[in-house]
């Protein structure tokens, strides 16, 4: 019998320093080399990204002179102040960004765009400058454009960053639907950073989403005495965080987005009960952090309800923030096909 934890009654607080060191790559990717990438031989846009993050990799920690110096004349550029991965779910990126990481001197950091405006939210802009303009390289994973007031506080944070010297490095959130529509993510995000973009090299990495190739969708949830079988038929050495669904996600609402790491801290699996359809776009959002950061850390999910991909609505799935779900969708379904059929994630 595994041992038991319930999320719900677990409220986190974390100081300042502590978030800043959450800001490295998941055990997810704790490993990962370029090496260790497999480029795909049918999409060579996968290993000229390689080539290119090792190249640029070189430029880390080499006394590059501010952005707004090099505008007025200032110094050397050690080439250019960031790099951005563009292309769809599942074809390498978050693998690629956190090779280029691991590779890199510090002082350095490594997060999702949600996780810095949560670090933003949580110490202040200022005060999120000052720790972070001493870093070499900030890594941005998941670039994400459906929110205006979130991508101008990224795109001031990012020129502030480069400013002092950082050098920067993005991917984005494209869904794979929209890879054969002009190309349009990296268009918007250089548009966005507006003083950034010319300091920006694009990088495209095509391919199809390794998550699902040949693998079913969604599996289907458990039903109550399964579910409470396959719980107690979980290893002794496993921790289980075993909440009804209603009742975590009105928990999180108390529990700012930016702890939610901490939330997971010694979780290796949870188990749902009763998981239904969320109608609410500000809980659909909060649940969507909460899923990223079980997949940064691979803890699996069993659960009785609903399935993963039916979760949130068809006007969520279609709309504003339309690859925010879809990228959870993903992820959670990876996870629950992991917990519920044992397949790797």
């Amino acid at each position: 019998m595994p041992t038991i934890e319930r999320l719900t009654q677990r409220t986190p607080h974390v100081s300042a320093d502590e978030l800043l060191s959450g800001f490295h790559p998941s055990a997810r990717f704790g490993e990962v080399s370029f090496d260790s990438y497999r480029p795909d031989p049918a999409q060579p846009s996968q290993a000229a990204a390689v080539k290119a993050l090792r190249a640029f990799a070189h430029g880390v920690g080499q006394g590059q002179a501010g952005v707004l110096q090099r505008l007025f004349g200032g110094g050397k550029s050690a080439g250019k102040a960031g790099i951005y991965l563009d292309g769809g779910f599942g074809v390498g990126k978050t693998h690629l960004l956190a090779s280029l990481w691991h590779a890199s001197p510090g002082p350095k950091a490594f997060g999702t765009f949600v996780e810095y405006t949560n670090l933003v939210g949580a110490l202040s802009f200022r005060r999120t400058v000052e720790e972070l303009s001493s870093y070499k390289l900030v890594c941005i994973d998941e670039f994400e454009l459906d929110d205006p007031g979130d991508t101008v506080l990224m795109s001031r944070l990012m020129r502030e960053l480069a400013d002092a010297g950082v050098k920067l490095a993005a991917t984005s959130n494209t869904l794979p639907g929209s890879l054969g529509e002009g190309r349009f993510a990296s268009v918007d995000f250089q548009r966005e950073i507006q003083v950034l973009a010319n300091q920006f090299d694009v990088i495209r990495v095509d391919g199809e989403d390794y998550r699902h190739r040949g693998l079913p969708e969604a599996p289907s949830p458990l039903g109550t005495e399964d579910l409470a079988e396959k719980v107690e038929a979980l290893p002794e050495d496993v921790v289980v965080a075993e909440d009804r669904f209603p009742e975590l996600i009105r928990h999180l609402s108390t529990v700012h987005p930016s702890r939610y790491r901490q939330l997971l801290d010694g979780i290796d699996a949870v188990a749902w009960h009763d998981v239904e359809p969320i109608h609410e776009q500000a809980v659909a959002l909060r649940f969507v952090v909460l899923a990223d950061r079980l997949y940064d850390r691979n803890i699996s999910i069993v659960a009785s309800g609903t399935p993963m991909d039916g979760l949130f609505t068809d006007e969520m799935m279609s709309g504003g923030y339309m690859k925010k779900y879809h990228r959870a969708v993903s992820r959670l379904t990876a996870l629950a096909r992991e917990g519920q059929q044992g397949e790797e994630a």
